[in-house]
């Protein structure tokens, strides 16, 4: 008696489609890029160029007005002013420009190659750790440490430990130094540190190049700035410091929206395509991104990282643009049956500061406890995990 093998089926990229669907998915995706490349022209530059005047222009105009303040008005005034400045140069002019977004302009002042921004990771790292490895290995566990900034659990597949417990309180902190934080992140700092390893020569001369930055970042808000207040410094130290640790959590909120909210996807590397091709990129950036839904000023204060899902599907397109083009992304997301995740920005960090806390805890002990089995519940959190057994 002859059997017959029934024929196995292509192996469907993550979001369940078929090789033909992502195929297909991908040639739309490029096709609306496309649309942008051969439109971007004077108008684009001319928002870019504006953009930085107005921020220079906010920087200045804060800075003097710290200078003569004499009242809190004046005060409140000044570290406004100076808090929107520095989240205008770090989010919507630094981050999209050290994405290469404007070098189309041909403008050696505005180039990818040659920007320096109000931020301690110098620009070349930052490009590497950002541009190289976060765009190209979204969410990808193990390999993409802007998921929790290789500091948090942010799966349920990871095994939980007791250390994760603390990760809120973690999360805070990294919120209230983010600048200083990612420039930490772009040196492996953590991964050196849970894995007891030394730094190699390379990497001791990179951290050296970001201390020296990180300090000159530093001596300028709370050395410089404030020896020209004269008797008035404290208070000019105080607005740096406000400033700074505003433009801090604003940053942190909205990069947290974009890639940690409940409904976004994390992926293991061994579950993907070791050969991806650019269909299956696209739906790995569409599924592990999340937007932010609000008004345009919102969107300009996020860097349009509001459009994180438009972002993450065309890093290098002027950010200006995904506010035109999200609505065409969502009807591709309609189309192959993919969860566009968008939400106003208080639901969406509620959302992402939920996952925070129930990762923090084992696989299901939120839905298992109640007011009767608390005590047993809390024992269980001071157990230690079981050792794993070999395989």
């Amino acid at each position: 008696m002859s059997t017959t093998t029934a024929p196995t089926s292509a192996p469907s990229a993550p979001g369940g489609l078929t090789p033909d669907e992502v195929e297909l998915l991908g040639h739309e995706l490029d096709a609306i890029r496309q649309s942008v490349l051969d439109d971007r022209g004077e108008r684009d530059a001319a928002y870019i160029r504006r953009l930085i005047t107005v921020q220079r222009g906010l920087e200045l105009g804060g800075r003097l007005t710290l200078l003569a303040s004499r009242g809190r008005a004046t005060w409140v005034l000044g570290t406004t002013a100076l808090a929107l400045a520095k989240i205008l140069d770090n989010m919507e002019i630094g981050h999209n420009v050290l994405h290469g977004q404007w070098d189309w302009m041909r403008d050696p002042k505005i180039h990818s190659s040659t920007w320096q921004w109000d931020h301690a990771s110098p620009p070349e790292q930052w490009q590497r750790a950002h541009n190289q490895v976060h765009h190209t290995y979204t969410n990808i566990i193990g390999k993409d440490n802007d998921l929790g900034y290789g500091i948090m659990r942010v799966d349920e597949a990871q095994p939980w430990r007791q250390r994760h417990l603390i990760q809120p309180f973690w999360n805070f902190v990294t919120a209230c130094i983010f600048e200083q934080g990612i420039a930490m992140y772009d040196l492996d700092f953590g991964e050196h540190i849970r894995e007891k390893r030394k730094m190699s020569p390379e990497k001791k001369a990179e951290a050296l190049v970001t201390l020296k930055r990180a300090v000159r970042q530093a001596s300028k808000d709370y050395v410089a700035w404030p020896l020209l207040s004269g008797r008035r410094w404290r208070r000019t130290a105080g607005a740096n410091l406000t400033a700074n640790l505003v433009r801090n959590l604003w940053s942190h909120s909205i990069i947290m929206c974009g890639h940690f909210p409940e409904g976004v996807e994390a992926f293991e590397l061994d579950q993907l395509d070791e050969e991806e091709t650019r269909g299956q990129w696209y739906v790995r950036q569409m599924l592990g991104s999340a937007n932010i839904s609000g008004p345009p000023l919102l969107h300009l204060l996020a860097g349009n990282l509001s459009h994180q899902i438009e972002h993450h599907i065309f890093p290098d397109l002027p950010s200006n643009r995904y506010a035109e083009i999200a609505p065409r992304v969502r009807e591709v997301f309609d189309k192959f049956g993919l969860n566009y995740c968008s939400r106003p920005l208080v639901q969406q960090v509620g959302s992402a500061w939920h996952k925070v806390v129930r990762l923090s805890l084992p696989n299901g002990w939120l839905a298992e406890t109640n007011r009767r089995n608390l005590g047993s519940q809390l024992r269980k959190l001071a157990r230690p995990a079981p050792a794993l057994s070999p395989a």
